[in-house]
């Protein structure tokens, strides 16, 4: 097997502008290593028409750093003719007839999309192992959770299956599956991606991002990404930047911020530790780094867990067995077939929290639980402000402990969100946050966080290339 997946987009760029090698050979090599790396259950669906439309390309175009580069699709954004699931038996034969803004973008980028990431149900959960088509391991450790809910998509660039992926983020769904597998993983600021063909999970907290194995070629992504889109009255209205514009400009005299509760006994010693070390090598480049309070941080899963599972039963109230989709069998009149459709087709977390949302919205509950949950969203999104007027970023660790085992227990629904505490607040407040991997080699992946003000992603890309760039070159320094 050829090793190309294994260079830079640039170094893969020079040689199909040489003619060395073309696209189909990568997507040859991308179908060969998913094959190989079957037992990882990265992919739920692969696209068959791959090596075809990567023979349809024609001529490089020479300033594309994307043409023809193999790609993965989270499977809760819908690609038309090509099997969309969510991971669920109620979508699991389910075609879609058109392309989600993001697949469109991609395409007119000339990438081949190989095929759909395996994920959490309905993108419901931390670990990816409410997959209705079992769980995707982690490529440092098969015996590990990959995370979740972009789970698939995290095990496919981990384990240089493809070059990128897309996921989505709604309580930390790109970041934290980022930590555990060891690649860089950001959600974007709230309206910067189009939404549009992204299957809804809570719309007031879903963002596409893009998720690759180094900072270049993760900026560069997010560029093809964004856009104002008038199907989705979401996305925002931003002039055309390249992300990439600080990432050889000095760190020196950059401000940031890190949260008290972001490093408290929370996060595990080997992680704490961790992320001192990258402070300490901040603190030595010229980087001011100060410890801050921030209030309701520690509130953000309670708020996360109203907003997202009230917005979520209204969502799949679409999916009732008429229109598309799985439909039981078994039914004597129209309510029974709604009844056993939803009975049969969801999992069991995506029918607890479609339950609980229901609660939650209904009659006077929605003023007492949801309405006030978003006033104290509210209230989080002005802590950060706070910061901001003051500093440039802000870091942390993305998840509290390393991966864990697949085989570890699963009857306590708190322990999935606990597991993004660190993350979920960003979700709240709609900032860009990125996962940077910055274990030390050989022991297990976990990331820095790094945050963002409202659209600026340029700067924490700036730090982040910063310290991938010459943290681990310290790191060994200082062990000698």
């Amino acid at each position: 097997m050829n090793r190309y997946l294994d260079l830079s987009l640039e170094e893969i760029h020079n040689l199909l502008v040489e003619k060395t090698i073309t696209p189909v050979d990568l997507v040859k090599e991308s179908l060969a290593r998913i094959e190989e790396n079957k037992d990882l259950n990265a992919f739920i669906t692969i696209n068959e028409k791959a090596v075809e439309e990567a023979e349809a390309l024609g001529e490089v175009e020479k300033d594309n750093l994307f043409f023809g580069i193999p790609i993965a699709i989270k499977d809760n954004i819908v690609t038309k003719d090509l099997r969309t699931t969510c991971a669920s038996k109620m979508l699991e034969n389910f075609i879609p007839i058109y392309d989600a803004t993001v697949i469109s973008k991609i395409k007119a980028a000339k990438m081949i999309i190989v095929g759909k990431t395996n994920m959490d149900e309905f993108a419901m959960g931390s670990t990816s192992r409410t997959s209705y088509f079992g769980a995707p391991k982690n490529p440092f450790d098969k015996t590990l959770i990959a995370g979740g809910s972009s789970g698939g998509s995290a095990a496919c660039v981990a384990s240089n299956e493809t070059f990128l992926a897309l996921g989505s983020d709604t309580g930390g769904s790109i970041r934290q599956p980022a930590s555990y597998t060891g690649i860089v993983g950001m959600k974007p600021t709230y309206g910067r991606i189009s939404r549009y063909g992204l299957v809804a999970f809570a719309s007031s907290l879903d963002q596409i991002g893009p998720m690759t194995r180094n900072v270049y070629e993760n900026a560069s992504l997010l560029n093809v990404l964004v856009g104002k889109d008038d199907k989705d009255l979401t996305s925002a209205v931003k002039e055309k930047e390249d992300f990439r514009r600080k990432m050889n400009t000095p760190v020196k005299g950059l401000k940031v911020a890190v949260p008290n509760y972001f490093m408290s006994d929370i996060v595990s010693d080997e992680i704490r530790t961790g992320i001192k070390d990258v402070i300490k090598f901040l603190e030595e480049n010229g980087v001011t780094v100060d410890y801050v309070d921030m209030k309701y941080l520690d509130q953000a899963v309670t708020l996360y867990q109203v907003i997202a599972m009230g917005e979520a039963s209204s969502n799949l109230a679409r999916f009732d067995g008429v229109r598309y989709g799985y439909r039981s069998a078994n039914y004597e009149n129209l309510e029974e077939m709604y009844l056993k459709t939803r009975q049969e087709g969801f999992g069991r977390e995506v029918k607890r929290r479609i339950m609980v949302g229901s609660y939650l919205l209904s009659g006077a509950n929605a003023k007492v639980y949801y309405d006030k949950a978003l006033s104290i969203r509210d209230d989080i999104k002005k802590e950060f402000d706070k910061v901001f007027a003051s500093y440039d970023l802000v870091i942390g660790p993305v998840t509290t402990t390393t991966a864990y085992s697949l085989d570890s227990d699963m009857s306590d629904p708190m322990k999935s969100f606990l597991d993004d505490v660190l993350v979920i607040p960003v979700n709240m407040a709609g900032l860009p946050g990125l996962s940077l991997p910055v274990a030390k080699k050989g022991t297990k992946p976990y990331g820095l966080h790094i945050i963002g003000n409202s659209f600026d992603e340029a700067t924490i890309y700036q730090l982040a290339a910063f310290i991938e760039g010459g943290y681990q070159r310290w790191v060994n320094i200082k062990q000698q």
